[in-house]
């Protein structure tokens, strides 16, 4: 019978269904950025030669994703893109689900989420298996390369987004703005948004490479490449 899954549980039911994954393996997410389990689930799958697709469709990755993507021997990376859509499947076992595989949006974001298995719910897994064939079928096989820039989306503008990051407050001091206007410039770029008094990092924040972190010194604060945001003329 379909389960109904909050955040927690969408997690949770995610790791479990890599872990037990023993023939194929089909993950898709419009974005991708792998926590640390993902990552080592992810790994012992291609020692066991486990059947991986995955399908993302924006076209941004961190050096880090590139260069251990690139140790894998397995999986099929595609690109799909007008992809929106988040399922994670198995043979045995699916998560229809709001959960991009993107290590911001599974610590900060609310989701939601439905889970599927063949034997209890052999129709709409059936249904969702489909589905995601056709996706793999009309999407394009990547070879992630790490002698090509890492890309962002076109309105950004920006070329050359370099792994050196800096703070807000850094990056501020370097474009002649406090923290506070450079924070509210980064709201109207559409970067962060205002959420019950706090910032958070919107989709478009981390297309450009922005990174949030928490500090028990000094809290959330927020990371940019160096090279993202130019002195005003």
């Amino acid at each position: 019978m379909a389960k109904f899954l909050t955040t927690s549980a969408t997690n949770y039911y995610l790791e479990e269904l890599i872990k037990n994954a023993k023939r194929y393996l089909v993950l898709i997410s419009p974005y991708l950025k792998f926590n640390d389990r993902i990552v080592e689930l992810l790994k012992d799958k291609d020692r066991l030669n486990v059947d991986t697709r995955i399908l993302y469709g924006k076209r941004q990755h961190q050096s880090d994703e590139i260069k251990w993507m690139n140790q894998l021997k397995s999986p099929q990376i595609l690109y799909c893109k007008n992809l929106h859509a988040k399922c994670y499947l198995s043979e045995n076992e699916c998560i229809i689900t709001s959960l991009n595989l993107h290590l911001f949006s599974q610590i900060n974001n609310n989701e939601m989420g439905i889970h599927l298995t063949r034997v209890d719910d052999n129709e709409p897994f059936r249904d969702a298996l489909e589905e995601s064939r056709r996706l793999l079928r009309i999407s394009k096989r990547i070879k992630i390369s790490t002698d090509q820039p890492v890309s962002v989306s076109p309105q950004r503008q920006q070329k050359n987004v370099h792994d050196d990051k800096l703070s807000s407050s850094r990056i501020a001091k370097k474009l002649g703005f406090t923290t506070d206007e450079f924070l509210r410039r980064l709201v109207n770029y559409g970067y962060l948004k205002l959420y019950d008094g706090s910032y958070q990092l919107t989709t478009d924040g981390q297309a450009i490479g922005g990174e949030v972190r928490d500090s028990s010194r000094f809290g959330r604060y927020f990371l940019w490449p160096e090279n993202a945001f130019r002195k005003p003329s």
